[in-house]
């Protein structure tokens, strides 16, 4: 398959322009993604079609606590990413290629029907990398009347994001960090991912973020609450996962500790409405709360939801809040 967003160079080489990192890749190799390859001086989608994993999950597993809570969702990953991460938690599918399945939108689509899903979130790997085959399958959804959610680093330029802005129903976006230092340090641009989160909110995309909290690397409290402070100008709605890292790939500090996590939430609440605690079950932080009032709205245990209300506004005190029901 023929990709898109690239450029033809001399001696059969290709410049691509998905993403940042605008690889010069010379006939016969790829890019920093894995899979998007230089044959004979034509970039290709190797990837395209090609599903490394797949399986229904609570839409809470994303994470994504104010779209559609309490629903399932067919969940597909590719090989490839445009990060290096040495913390990523699917680096047997990110770092290599793998085993895959073919599969098409219409069939992606009947399988999501078959499971009763509300969509597909195309997620595990980096699933941007694979655009083009992403791209084809949001309009097949988006025809079929299902949702489509994007689960990414948001290492993406910004002209392919505003064309596939348009079919996204929800996205959750992984901020690493907020210091340029550590994205540097991971293959990775702080200021692309910025935009990426400001492009989707102003596109009218639901938006939640996700940050993992390594406290010897990205755990400074200064940098963390200039996290929230960036999140909360754009909407202090925007509901933020402060996820416990473990020892993962080729990271071996220890776990974040229960009462630093604790500790974090509470910093972040003084900049946005909804805070959650993700990768620990003991740490508080799961239900919706009333932003205004502290009435309860959702209920979690693990991935067992139980709404409270069906709608975005709190049945105690009247006030609307950031959710898709």
């Amino acid at each position: 398959m023929k990709a898109r967003y690239w450029q033809a160079e001399d001696n059969q080489c290709v410049r691509c322009v998905l993403c940042p990192h605008t690889c010069m890749i010379e006939n016969g190799r790829s890019g920093k993604c894995l899979i998007r390859k230089n044959i004979g001086g034509v970039l290709t989608a190797s990837a395209y079609g090609r599903v490394a994993s797949a399986a229904v999950d609570p839409i809470e597993k994303k994470p994504l606590y104010h779209f559609h809570p309490a629903s399932n969702i067919l969940s597909i990953g590719f090989n490839g990413c445009n990060m290096s991460c040495l913390f990523c938690q699917n680096w047997q599918i990110s770092t290599r290629e793998t085993a895959t399945q073919e599969a098409s939108p219409q069939r992606l689509i009947e399988t999501a029907l078959d499971a009763k899903s509300i969509g597909i979130a195309y997620t595990y790997n980096e699933p941007l990398t694979n655009f083009e085959f992403v791209m084809d399958c949001a309009k097949a959804f988006r025809q079929a009347g299902l949702k489509n959610v994007i689960v990414s680093n948001g290492m993406i330029n910004p002209e392919p994001l505003r064309e596939l802005i348009p079919f996204l129903d929800a996205a959750n976006i992984d901020l690493k960090g907020f210091t340029e230092e550590f994205y540097q340090e991971h293959g990775g641009r702080l200021k692309t991912v910025k935009h990426t989160i400001e492009a989707l909110f102003r596109g009218g995309v639901h938006l939640e973020v996700t940050n993992l909290l390594i406290p010897e690397k990205n755990g400074r409290e200064e940098d963390f609450e200039r996290m929230c402070s960036f999140l909360a100008n754009i909407s202090p709605e925007i509901p933020l996962h402060i996820s416990g890292y473990f020892p993962q790939y080729k990271y071996d500090f220890p776990p974040t500790p229960n009462n630093t996590l604790t500790e974090y939430a509470k910093k972040a609440k003084k900049y946005l409405n909804f805070i959650y605690i993700g990768n620990r079950g003991d740490c508080g932080f799961t239900d919706t709360v009333c932003a205004g009032c502290g009435h309860t709205l959702i209920r979690r245990n693990g991935y067992e939801t139980c709404c409270l209300t069906d709608k975005n506004t709190c049945p105690a005190c009247l006030r609307k809040f950031y959710a898709v029901f």
